[in-house]
């Protein structure tokens, strides 16, 4: 009988090696909409602030994300919401460790702000 992939994982992690299993993107997407901007109460990921992610084979991911303002002092805060929402809970989080690689081109515009994102800003009494 041939081996499965979990046998060969187990087979690795005996033999020494160490088994990780990478978080799918759609899944660091999903929870990078517990991370909220703290002067809107909407999440990065509807307010089109993620430009892109990437999950290493270690399963560090590296997030491409912007503000609305490059003077923004609330970096810190949406870093600490980062934290908790990939690398805490059950067994330990969704991936090893992040990077937020803060970029400024293309800025950031309302055309970003996905179709959530535009209805939550109009409940909120937006004009988008």
């Amino acid at each position: 009988m041939a081996a499965g992939p979990v046998a060969a994982a187990e087979t690795a992690a005996a033999a020494g090696g160490v088994a990780v299993k990478k978080a799918s993107l759609d899944d660091v997407e999903e929870a990078m909409k517990d991370v909220v901007d703290p002067e809107l109460g909407i999440n990065v990921v509807d307010l089109g602030l993620v430009y892109g992610t990437f999950v290493d084979d270690d399963n560090i991911v590296t997030i491409d994300m912007t503000l609305t303002s490059a003077a923004c002092p609330l970096t810190d805060v949406i870093e600490e919401q980062t934290r908790a929402a990939l690398t805490t809970g059950p067994g330990g989080g969704l991936v090893q460790d992040f990077r937020i690689n803060w970029v400024w081109l293309p800025p950031w515009g309302p055309d970003k702000i996905t179709d959530d994102g535009r209805e939550q800003l109009r409940a909120l009494g937006f004009n988008v």
